[in-house]
């Protein structure tokens, strides 16, 4: 299967991010809820945490969405300052010291930071190499940005479901592909975007099986592309409902719904002079 890009600007549209995306903490939170059934478990924000054990003063987490890293690294790490900012107001809601910023251009002094959080958020930034260069711009000496993202093979058994899901609704063999919000910055990819600023960068794989028994998980998830219904050239809803019922029919005949999950983090130390 072939899975066509997805065009640039159904990515990193500003309104449509702040708003029907990511107005709210809800489809996020559907999407990170998939990974309850992975095997093995990766304790994401205690990756992060660890990787800040030589981390002074103060964080910040750009594109930090409902706060679940923010919440993790203030409980972890009390002596540290941790600032929060999304660029959507609304998400934001409940999230102590919260600030509305853009990566594109932080509120932040040159060299104020022991660290600087930006996960899974880069693919949604139209100019990647100025939101890299503001990463790199706000990281006092030693300084480290912690970057997440997915391998371009990341969850290929969804975009298959899918796009079956999709042909069963139009009539045809397969559908168009839903919209791919890694592919813009992948973990192949992203060295060489990170490499133009930072010296030094360390990929921590994080490869692992999600395996469900019960469609929800997995019809939950694709539902969370809600905001780009209109965009995939199919009925949104019904589609939903065609992929719930092939899930379904596979744990009915194999015991299981299995997707093959490849993501990662990229420890960058401090800018390359």
């Amino acid at each position: 299967m072939t899975v066509q890009p997805t065009p640039d600007h159904l990515v990193t549209d500003r309104s449509l991010l702040s708003t029907k995306a990511y107005g709210t903490g809800q489809h996020l939170a559907a999407r990170q809820s998939l990974y309850q059934w992975q095997t093995p478990s990766h304790d994401l924000p205690g990756i992060v945490v660890n990787e800040l054990a030589d981390v002074r003063g103060a964080v910040a987490d750009v594109g930090c969405g409902n706060g679940r890293f923010v919440a993790r690294v203030r409980e972890d790490r009390p002596d540290l300052v941790v600032l929060p900012m999304d660029v959507s107001h609304g998400i934001l809601g409940g999230i102590p010291g919260a600030l509305v910023a853009d990566v594109q251009q932080l509120p932040i002094t040159d060299g104020a930071l022991g660290a600087v959080l930006a996960l899974h958020m880069l693919y949604h930034v139209e100019d990647q190499a100025q939101a890299v260069r503001e990463l790199g711009r706000v990281l006092a000496p030693g300084g480290i940005a912690i970057v997440s993202t997915n391998s371009r093979t990341d969850k290929l058994e969804l975009e298959h479901l899918w796009r079956r899901a999709a042909g069963d609704v139009l009539g045809i063999q397969e559908g168009p592909a839903r919209v791919q919000l890694s592919a813009r910055f992948t973990l192949e990819d992203a060295p060489v975007i990170l490499g133009t600023v930072f010296s030094e960068i360390r990929k921590i794989p994080l490869p692992g099986v999600i395996e469900v028994t019960d469609a929800e998980p997995v019809v939950a998830h694709l539902a969370s592309y809600e905001a780009w219904a209109d965009k995939m050239g199919v009925p949104f809803r019904e589609t939903i409902e065609r992929a719930r019922e092939r899930v379904n029919e596979t744990i009915q005949a194999e015991g299981a719904f299995r997707v093959a999950c490849s993501g990662g983090l990229l420890v960058c130390q401090g800018p390359g002079r």
